[in-house]
Parts: structure tokens; C-alpha cells; sequence
């Protein structure tokens, strides 16, 4: 069946709220507003307010409350109006939430996940349009998950709602109304597993979230010009399937990344660091990575469509290392 990105998070929720009595959604806004993005519509009529509970704007607060709950054998999951607010409740995430198993030996589990939107979606402007998903793969502790599509939203969310670690799930805001084919059995799909979107021997090009979209169209219109470019959605940033990626480069001897987030110390250039530990001899010429630029989110559109990739800049790139550019 066809559903939107924000209908395939709502289903994997709601199954997994029916399949186990400890799980409950709490945020700002997630009962009787049915979610910032209603991505909890019709929660609190089926699920009652005691597992669906709105908060105050106070994130380390609600944060903090869900990590306590975790300990205390709940599977909370915590909806960020948008993942911009997470840096209120950093010290609850990584102090409390990524530690606590090792600091206690193992004894306590932090079965918990930690969802909402991030990066630039139109004119939200700079303290709203931040992409800071390799703040959260550098901690410890930490499983970080960015899906693309509404199929791999659905299986991994079910995942990370089952996992006994916390688990970091950003969802693009311009995601959520997207559509795709989402399976109607009973179906998770693997934490820490890539996927191959696209089959191609020339090149190889990775993106997570929605600029694996855009990926896929600069991959078509390669393609028309005879570069046929394998695209590869990580969909786990941390843990990294990096064996896949390393596959793909040993085939293509070529390879892009693309990210929204800032270029320095940002996701790609791990990425760059840990594929060429494993591949460099394959290699036949520099990674090249497209980033977003090294500013705060301009509010203008026009500013803020500069200041993230495009299609041109995905093209470009695979251009520069096919030796078209």
C-alpha cells in the first residue's frame, strides 16, 4: 500500500503501542494536537492520555523524565517539536541517556527512543533548520537513524521502539508528506543495515534522509548522459553498514557523498575517513563530498536553497570525479 512518511511513522508507532503496553509516546503537543506534524493523529482517542502525554516546553525536563522511565523497565518515546530543541536536553542524552548502561555495569537497560524533525524545511530559519545528526553519532552510546523513505521509516521505527539502547530517529521536515510503497505485513527492517537504491558501476554515491531524494534524481539524469551511478542509503548513520559502502567502491573505483549538515567535522568526512582505510587502493580518484555550507540557516528562501545541496551540485560532483567536470 501507498502511504505518506507521516502515515508510516504513525502506523509503526500505533502497532507497537498495541503490541506492548509499555511503550508511550511523550512531547509537546503529541495528545490533543495530534503531534507538530500530526504524526500521533488519533493517539490519545485510542491509547487514553496516560500513555500519551503532552509536556510543557521544557525538553530537558520531559527528556530527562523518559530516561527515568527507561530505567524503570518503560520504553518511552520522546516526539521533539523539532530536533533544533534537543540541544535544551543534550546534557539528559548524553550524560544520562548514552551512559547510564556502563555506568551501571550493565545492570540498567535505556530502552528509549528520541524522534522528530530536523534540517532545513523552508524558511524556519537558523535556530530551526539545523541538521545535527553528527553531534549524536559521536557519542558513545548512541544508535542514530535517518530514514529516507516512509518503507524504511515504518521497519526501522519499529526497531529502535524494540531496542534496549537509546536510539537518536530524525525525520526531515520536508519528508513527511512524501509517499512510498509501504509492505502491509508485519515487518522491521534491520538497525545498522544499508541498501542499495540504485544499482550503478560508475560511481558511487551516498546520501541519508532527503538527499538521498535527490540522489536518486541527479542518478537519473546521469544516467541519460551514461554515467550509471549506484546510490546507497545508510539509512543507520551510527552504527555505519560501512562493509556495503567499501562493496560499492571496490566496484565503481568512484565515489560522492552528500549531506545537508555543515562540511567541517561533519558525517562525510568519517565517512570519507573509514572508506579509505578499506578501499583506498580501488580508489581512481578523490572522494568528493557535497555539503551544505558553512553558515547558519539564511531565512530567505532563495538564500537558504544556496546554502544546501542541490541536483547541480550532486551532478557536478559526480562530473569532477568521472573526469567530466
Amino acid at each position: 500500500m501507498v502511504l505518506s512518511y507521516r502515515e508510516a511513522l504513525n502506523q509503526a508507532m500505533r502497532e507497537e503501542m498495541r503490541r506492548d503496553r509499555r511503550v508511550f509516546l511523550i512531547g509537546e503537543e503529541v495528545g490533543y494536537y495530534q503531534g507538530a506534524f500530526k504524526v500521533s493523529k488519533g493517539f490519545v482517542e485510542e491509547f487514553g492520555p496516560e500513555r500519551v502525554l503532552d509536556t510543557p516546553i521544557a525538553e530537558a525536563g520531559f527528556t530527562g523524565l523518559a530516561i527515568g522511565a527507561a530505567m524503570a523497565g518503560l520504553h518511552p518515546i520522546v516526539e521533539l517539536m523539532t530536533f533544533n530543541f534537543s540541544i535544551l536536553a543534550m546534557d539528559q542524552i548524553v550524560n544520562n541517556a548514552a551512559k547510564i548502561r556502563y555506568m551501571s555495569g550493565g545492570q540498567l537497560s535505556i530502552p528509549l527512543v528520541i524522534r522528530g524533525p530536523g534540517s532545513a524545511a523552508h524558511g524556519l530559519g537558523a535556530q530551526h533548520s539545523q541538521s545535527l545528526e553528527a553531534w549524536f553519532c559521536h557519542v558513545p552510546g548512541l544508535t542514530v537513524i535517518a530514514p529516507a523513505t516512509p518503507h524504511d521509516a515504518k521497519g526501522l521505527l519499529k526497531s529502535a521502539i524494540r531496542d534496549r539502547n537509546p536510539v537518536i530517529f530524525i525525520e526531515s521536515q520536508l519528508l513527511y508528506g512524501t509517499k512510498g510503497e509501504v509492505a502491509e505485513v508485519e515487518y522491521t527492517v534491520p538497525i545498522g543495515k544499508a541498501e542499495v537504491k540504485r544499482e550503478g558501476t560508475d560511481v558511487t554515491i551516498v546520501a541519508y534522509s532527503k538527499m538521498l531524494l535527490l540522489a536518486l534524481e541527479a542518478a537519473d539524469e546521469l544516467a541519460r548522459s551514461g554515467i550509471h551511478a549506484e546510490v546507497i542509503d545508510p539509512r543507520t548513520l551510527k552504527p555505519f553498514d560501512l562493509s556495503t559502502v567499501v562493496a560499492s567502491v571496490k566496484k565503481t573505483g568512484r565515489m560522492v557523498i552528500v549531506e545537508e549538515g555543515w562540511r567541517f567535522c561533519g558525517l562525510g568526512a568519517q565517512i570519507v575517513d573509514s572508506v579509505s582505510s578499506q578501499a583506498f587502493d580501488y580508489l581512481d580518484a578523490p572522494i568528493v563530498r557535497v555539503t551544505g555550507e558553512e553558515v547558519p540557516m539564511p531565512y530567505s528562501r532563495p538564500l537558504e536553497d544556496a546554502a544546501i545541496p542541490d541536483k547541480a551540485r550532486i551532478i557536478a560532483a559526480v562530473n569532477s570525479v568521472t573526469g567530466r567536470g
